[in-house]
């Protein structure tokens, strides 16, 4: 594949054991959109996402073929530097896990792992990106208080606002807003329409209607085999598949 995108997949071919869950992916992820992976349970989405930030590489007995190119860097290399990968990348699961400290520490944690110790410039940051996430106003009166009292909405954006601290390029987000509720759903699904304009944001979803709702641009995965990729317009609209437009319908799940 002729690769012009940030993110560029060849040939990814990734086993657990003898089980073949991803099956010669290769596709192409636009700079600065929303990308949304879509597809039935079991399919290889969320595979496919770690595989982002080479998180699959913590399974037993998982085998990986291809290539995922970031930036035109190979990350599956096997001499290439796994932390430089994450770096870039910030990850939100279906669950959100504040780590068990205090607020500002969540946000500061990145930041202090890549050097910077001093007290002003981390006040800067937590502040920075607890506005950017819209928990500033929330927050501002208990940093140190535990992440662990605050709701499940502010927890999944304070891990937001922890996963941009250390200045990813993209964000990766499986099922983000699946354990929350509506009102907090809406608040992270605007937040990733307002970081698009910087940041190339990919998530797993199996709601179509968000999908419809965020994406710019749509993998369509069944069964571990890449069925279709598109725009959103085109993919909702259009599909060429006649698998895609079943799935669409509701005729297969």
């Amino acid at each position: 594949m002729d690769c012009q995108s940030h993110i560029c997949v060849n040939n990814l071919n990734v086993f657990f054991g003898k089980e073949h869950i991803l099956k010669n992916i290769s596709l192409k992820i636009p700079d600065k959109k929303i990308t949304a992976i879509i597809g039935p349970s079991g399919c290889g989405k969320t595979t496919l996402l770690k595989s982002f930030n080479r998180l699959i590489d913590s399974y037993d007995g998982v085998k990986v073929t291809g290539e995922i190119l970031v930036d035109d860097e190979n990350i599956l290399h096997p001499n290439i530097e796994v932390t430089h990968i994450r770096k870039k990348m910030g990850l939100l699961l279906q669950n959100p896990y504040p780590l068990p400290m205090s607020i500002y520490d969540n946000v500061a944690y990145g930041p202090r792992i890549h050097g910077i110790k001093n007290k002003k410039k981390l006040d800067e940051i937590v502040e920075h990106y607890l506005k950017q996430t819209n928990l500033w106003i929330e927050v501002k009166d208990r940093l140190n208080a535990p992440a662990s009292r605050l709701s499940v909405g502010q927890q999944q954006r304070l891990c937001l606002a922890r996963g941009l601290a250390v200045e990813p390029e993209i964000i990766l987000g499986d099922e983000p807003t699946s354990a929350l509720d509506p009102i907090s759903s809406k608040v992270i699904e605007e937040k990733f329409q307002e970081l698009s304009d910087n940041y190339t944001i990919i998530i797993v979803t199996h709601i179509l209607r968000q999908a419809k709702r965020l994406a710019n641009y749509v993998i369509f995965l069944y069964l571990g085999e890449l069925i279709e990729q598109g725009t959103a317009e085109e993919i909702f609209e259009n599909p060429k598949e006649e698998m895609t437009k079943a799935y669409i319908q509701g005729k297969i799940s």
